[in-house]
């Protein structure tokens, strides 16, 4: 008996630290984690950083053409908005799709609250943001982008959130910003609007500052964008940058920058130049303009490392098979990578050691050392563009 027992024992032990280790290699956190976009297999990819791997594939996510993500404040669940007005919420711990639907019929993006609560989705078709439960995505309220007093709706660009419970965005066929103040939105109770007008043609996307006091919006109508202070108690748009283009020959755009790629690096914003082969420099404090540096082609995204030390930049068709590299102090381009064709989309480890590159006719995502610039591993992955990683959560306006 005494041996039965002993040999019982042994095993429970043997069973109880087998379990253990299998708990120990499920638990992990979330702060290395992210996604890479499958634009034409409408596919998402899990990846972790720390090894440069991926772990698993979401499938059956709908039109991601041009898809964007945000993540919730605990970097567990990253919400997918699809151009086919798809919304889907994606667990990245347990690799499954949690819920999806269709809640328009033309989408181009989306924000969280920052108390994590609220989902915003701008729309193009119809014209207009929804907001949903971040919890189980049912719908709460609908906003609708009319303007002009005839019924006409349009297209909404450039949603972020502001703090507050806030989501600001523009009306790219009305020429307006509108700041939703979504404090006491319940179910079927919507926002306190407040309606900027006149803030210039065609504004075709936005940024907010990482404090966020400024939005900015670029206008694809006229040389110029448009400044709002939100902190300001009764906010107003003016404009700024006008005529950055002026002397220089309008060149034919063949893809929008992204503003949300936007830099800031010590007191200066770097930014795309719509039409043009130029990255501009603005001042931090007085919003003018103080030069610009001569880039390869059009820029798409202008994205300072981490640290602020770097620019990094990549270009519209058809010169997209490579990206730039500003150094800040001199202003020059100190290096010049060419992953391969269509170069899409750039996203910074968390501390900027890495940055991870999607090439799209590649069929691959590639990672450099931002320091030496070598190419650190490549993954497969299905024509990826948007890679994001999760500590998005934690900042304002991404």
């Amino acid at each position: 008996m005494q041996l039965l027992s002993g040999l019982f024992l042994a095993l429970l032990l043997t069973v109880s630290a087998g379990g253990s280790d299998l708990v120990a290699e499920e638990l992990r956190g979330t702060g290395d984690l992210g996604v890479i976009i499958e634009r034409a297999t409408g596919s998402l990819q899990i990846v972790e950083t720390t090894g440069g791997t991926s772990l698993a594939r979401i499938e059956g996510l709908g039109d991601l053409s041009h898809a964007s993500v945000v993540f919730s404040r605990d970097e567990r669940f990253a919400f997918l908005f699809g151009r086919d007005g798809g919304l889907s919420k994606v667990d990245l711990l347990q690799k499954r799709l949690v819920k999806r639907i269709v809640q328009a019929g033309n989408s181009i993006g989306g924000a969280i609250s920052d108390d994590g609560r609220l989902i915003a989705v701008s729309n193009y078709k119809p014209g207009g943001v929804n907001i949903f439960d971040a919890a189980d995505l049912e719908q709460i309220v609908s906003i609708p982008a009319s303007f002009g007093g005839n019924g006409a709706r349009s297209k909404t660009v450039g949603l972020v959130d502001a703090p507050g419970r806030k989501f600001v965005f523009t009306l790219y066929d009305a020429g307006e910003i509108w700041l939703a103040d979504c404090s006491k939105c319940v179910q079927g109770k919507g926002p306190k609007l407040t309606k900027l007008k006149d803030i210039g043609l065609q504004p075709y996307d936005a940024l907010i500052s990482g404090d966020g006091r400024y939005y900015i919006a670029g206008l694809f109508g006229e040389d110029g964008m448009t400044l709002v202070d939100l902190w300001m108690k009764k906010p107003h748009a003016r404009r700024i940058l006008d005529g950055y283009g002026r002397g220089k020959k309008p060149l034919p755009v063949y893809k929008m920058p992204h503003l949300e790629g936007w830099a800031r690096a010590g007191d200066k914003f770097y930014l795309p130049a719509v039409g043009q082969h130029r990255v501009l420099i603005v001042e931090g404090k007085t919003f003018r303009q103080s030069g610009s540096i001569d880039v390869h082609g059009q820029p798409v995204f202008v994205m300072a490392r981490p640290d602020g030390r770097q620019i990094w930049v990549n270009f519209a068709h058809p010169r997209n098979d490579r990206i730039q590299v500003i150094d800040v102090p001199t202003g020059r381009i100190v290096k010049e990578l060419k992953p391969g064709a269509a170069v899409l989309h750039m996203e910074f480890t968390p501390r900027g050691e890495q940055v991870w590159i999607s090439v799209r006719d590649e069929n691959r995502v590639d990672v450099y050392n931002t320091r030496t610039f070598e190419k650190m591993t490549s993954l497969p992955a299905k024509k990826p563009s948007g890679i994001f990683f999760t500590w998005r959560a934690g900042r304002i306006g991404l």
